[in-house]
């Protein structure tokens, strides 16, 4: 089992008061139309207090769906060795109780990788990486029956490295009851106003369903998100998997919750439909 090291700092320790929180950021929501089957959210990832009210709306479309796999990909923020890293743990634990991994899916996406010549997926243990756990809550509360955990931490968020986990995550999920999650702030520490306009064109690019595009805006400097190949590999493979439109259904900053315009973060929360 995987302890959690962000339990009682960027969500509630308290198992009720989590479900609480969780649900009431849920409700909040309302029941976003989704235009057609969801193959894929994208949400924020910084503590709950902060983006939780802007991924409900994501996890929101998604409740009550009964997917066996979620594949949650986000970026690995401190160092490591490994290009994709994954657990090597069976189960992450949350105040709401444990989520077990996947381990077919896990092996399927490595063979995936490697088969397409691309390096293969790290396993990591005891990782103090927050951008796939803070998301598992929000899962446990909003999906139903039971389900299993393919978790991707990317530490090279280079092209060829997304597009390859992309292609590859399509190629392993293909046949399987998937949820992709795509797990990536916005901006970092901009003035509002600053902030305001890169997330505006980081989000035309998502909502255009334009992988190198977003890739492209942060490599510029026009638009930011801190998981930008993570963002980039989800697109890629929900396209694969048959979406057909992105739609953006809420945008905030840090300043919402805090009151200091002077240097926010940005949240988004996006779906990926087919038809």
């Amino acid at each position: 089992m995987r302890p959690s090291p962000i339990a009682g700092r960027w969500y509630p320790a308290s198992a009720a008061e989590l479900a609480a929180a969780v649900d009431r950021n849920l409700d909040a929501a309302g029941q976003p139309a989704t235009d057609g089957g969801v193959v894929a959210v994208v949400v924020p990832h910084a503590g709950h207090v902060y983006s939780g009210g802007v991924a409900g709306h994501a996890f929101a479309a998604v409740r009550g769906l009964a997917p066996d796999v979620v594949a949650v990909v986000g970026p690995m923020h401190g160092p490591a060795r490994g290009a994709l890293l994954t657990s090597a743990h069976e189960a992450y634990a949350t105040p709401l109780g444990p989520v077990p991994l996947d381990a077919a899916a896990r092996a399927g996406l490595d063979a995936a990788l490697r088969d397409a010549g691309a390096a293969g997926l790290t396993p990591v243990r005891d990782d103090e990486e927050h951008s796939v756990e803070i998301e598992l809550p929000f899962l446990q509360r909003a999906l139903a029956g039971e389900w299993r955990l393919l978790p991707v931490m990317a530490r090279d968020q280079r092209r060829a490295t997304a597009l390859a986990l992309g292609r590859a995550l399509a190629r392993a999920l293909a046949d399987r009851r998937a949820l992709l999650v795509a797990s990536t702030d916005l901006s970092h520490h901009h003035p509002q106003a600053a902030a305001e306009r890169l997330d505006a064109e980081m989000l035309r690019h998502v909502e255009a369903f334009d992988a190198d595009a977003t890739l492209r805006a942060d490599a510029e400097g026009v638009g930011e998100a801190c998981g930008v190949g993570a963002l980039a590999a989800v697109l890629w493979a929900a396209r694969d998997l048959g979406a057909v439109r992105v739609r953006v259904l809420r945008y905030a900053t840090s300043a919402a919750v805090s009151g200091d315009a002077r240097s926010v973060v940005g949240y988004a929360a996006a779906i990926a439909t087919r038809p």
